[in-house]
């Protein structure tokens, strides 16, 4: 065989990339199976997580690709476990094999026209290790050119199906002011380019080019700069199987753009620290909510309302705070989301949504705020389960609430056993067994006389009976 076909195949970033891959797996199935066989310092590295896996992968194909033929790569890798390995895991033949499996990976590798395919598929009593795939995204930031704060970094990372564990900054750094300690302090690499037009842009395509050999596991990657010249990378990345999501400023908004599927989402670059987190806004929703519940005397609030007092005392609408913190949500859904804290109710053919709060349920909760109890049962009951008559009036408590905008109607099975447990802690089928009452959930609707039960094409629906008819 040639030698210079040989030194080819060396330095051939597929070839570097199997070898530092079956280094790798080597190690793991040591550390697995027996890992005093590792030194004291690599022992308990954390191998399995993904963002060690891929830094040290990178360093590892650095290395091997400056070799300049096999038997300098075998020195390379022989150094390199005497460093990871002990001296009596290094004449096992463990190790050996390990060697001897590098050397067949270079030279099918070499072969124009092998027999049997490639012999790494498939090398002699090698070991086996069946490692689960840890993939991650990657976000590439042009911070001469866009500016990412934590929330809309939040925003990207619910755009992605895997989790972003590689952020890299490409810019002058010495005319960004402070911004690359906050970069830094936020877990960026950063990279410095020299002055001038672009360079940011070339240096951010140069590396953004090799993603795909530096991190195997890579697939997803945020390219977020407002330049054009970025679609030629974006084109190469999804060459090589990885989905690109091109990242823009766009008037005040920041868009994304699936470049594989062509779906873009949007964010205002209006939100800022002023906005409320998502606790402080259930807070202060339900403050106004009492406010409103003393001013008008009525338990249920329209949404509409409630979204006017909001703006006009926090200068911020509901549905802007719902798109932070809960991305591609409405404002109807912050109450959806938490049925501990709210109640929501729609009455039929209506486009109105009201809202209420669910701690009128609790048993400190102002009386007059509570609906009647039926039967004559007192309201006091629902303070513990301890009967059949206990379990029935608490269900029948929440119902009332649910329908008190519109008598009559009905409330999906499933909200009445969510409110239960949110309010009692426990499911109501827990409740049942508890109290040993025969049947389930339906049965022991069904057999009481409180409920009327209605199967709709979502399931059941549950209302209170009119006991005058």
């Amino acid at each position: 065989m040639p030698d210079n076909v040989r030194v080819s195949s060396v330095n051939d970033s597929t070839v570097i990339k199997e070898i530092s891959f079956c280094i790798y797996q080597t190690i793991i199935f040591i550390q697995q199976q027996q890992p005093k066989l590792l030194t004291e310092k690599y022992r308990n590295v954390p191998w399995n997580d993904a963002p060690y896996q891929s830094s040290f992968l990178l360093k590892l194909q650095t290395e091997l690709s400056k070799a300049p033929d096999r038997d300098a790569l075998i020195k390379i890798v022989r150094k390199l476990l005497q460093l990871i390995l002990t001296p009596q895991c290094l004449e096992l033949p463990i190790s050996s094999k390990l060697i001897e499996k590098l050397r067949i990976l270079i030279d099918s590798a070499s072969e124009i026209a092998p027999r049997n395919g490639s012999a790494f598929s498939h090398p002699p009593e090698a070991p086996r290790v069946l490692i689960p795939e840890q993939h991650i995204a990657i976000l590439l930031l042009d911070a001469e050119n866009l500016q990412l704060d934590t929330a809309t970094e939040k925003f990207l990372a619910a755009v992605c199906t895997y989790p972003i564990q590689i952020k890299i900054a490409f810019a002058n750094w010495r005319t960004m002011g402070k911004q690359d300690a906050e970069l830094h302090g936020r877990g960026y690499e950063l990279i410095h380019v020299p002055a001038g037009k672009d360079s940011a842009d070339v240096k951010m395509a140069t590396v953004g080019s090799s993603i795909f050999v530096h991190y195997p596991t890579a697939k997803e990657v945020f390219v977020c700069s407002s330049d054009k010249v970025m679609t030629h990378l974006c084109t190469t990345l999804q060459t090589h199987g990885l989905t690109v999501y091109l990242v823009r400023k766009q008037g005040e908004n920041i868009t994304v753009l699936n470049s594989k599927t062509g779906h873009s989402q949007s964010r205002s670059l209006k939100f800022n620290s002023e906005i409320p987190s998502l606790e402080e806004c259930i807070i202060q929703l339900k403050q106004l909510i009492k406010l409103q519940q003393k001013r008008t005397a009525k338990q249920w609030i329209r949404l509409a309302d409630l979204s006017s007092l909001f703006q006009e005392k926090y200068q911020i609408s509901i549905s802007k705070v719902a798109s932070v913190h809960l991305p591609g949500k409405r404002a109807r859904d912050i109450f959806i989301e938490y049925p501990s804290e709210f109640v929501v109710h729609q009455p039929p053919d209506q486009k109105e949504l009201y809202i209420t709060l669910f701690e009128m349920l609790h048993p400190q909760a102002d009386s007059s705020d509570s609906p009647e109890p039926l039967n004559g049962h007192s309201s006091q009951t629902i303070t513990g389960i301890k009967t059949r008559s206990d379990l029935e009036q608490a269900l029948l408590n929440i119902v009332k609430v649910a329908t008190a905008q519109s008598p009559g109607s009905y409330i999906p099975l499933t909200t009445l056993g969510t409110q239960f447990k949110h309010r009692y802690e426990q499911p109501v089928n827990t409740a049942i067994k508890k109290l040993q009452l025969n049947g389930n959930f339906i049965k022991f609707l069904q057999s009481s006389s409180a409920f009327q039960l209605k199967q709709t094409e979502k399931g059941w629906g549950v209302s209170v009976h009119n006991l005058s008819t």
